[in-house]
C-alpha cells in the first residue's frame, strides 16, 4: 500500500495545487507525516485515510490503489 498510496497522494496534491504544509493543516496532521506517507515510510491510520478521501473527494480504495480490485 505505501508505495502506491504515496505516489497517489503526491499526484493528488499536485493536481489540486496543495502543498504538504497546507494539506497537513487541512487534515490536522504535521507536514512531516505527509512527507513520510509520500515517501512510503509510514502508513496512515483509518481516520487519516478518511480525511484524505474527503479532502480530495476520492474513495479510500482509490487512495490505496485498490480501486477495481476483485476481492
Amino acid at each position: 500500500m505505501a508505495n502506491t498510496f504515496g505516489k497517489t497522494l503526491r499526484e493528488l496534491r499536485m493536481e489540486f495545487g496543495v502543498g504538504q504544509e497546507e494539506l497537513a493543516k487541512k487534515i490536522h496532521v504535521s507536514k512531516g507525516i505527509i512527507s513520510l506517507w509520500e515517501n512510503g515510510l509510514r502508513e496512515p491510520v483509518m481516520s487519516n485515510l478518511i480525511a484524505l478521501a474527503d479532502f480530495f473527494d476520492v474513495s479510500i480504495d482509490y487512495l490505496t490503489g485498490r480501486e477495481g480490485a476483485i476481492t
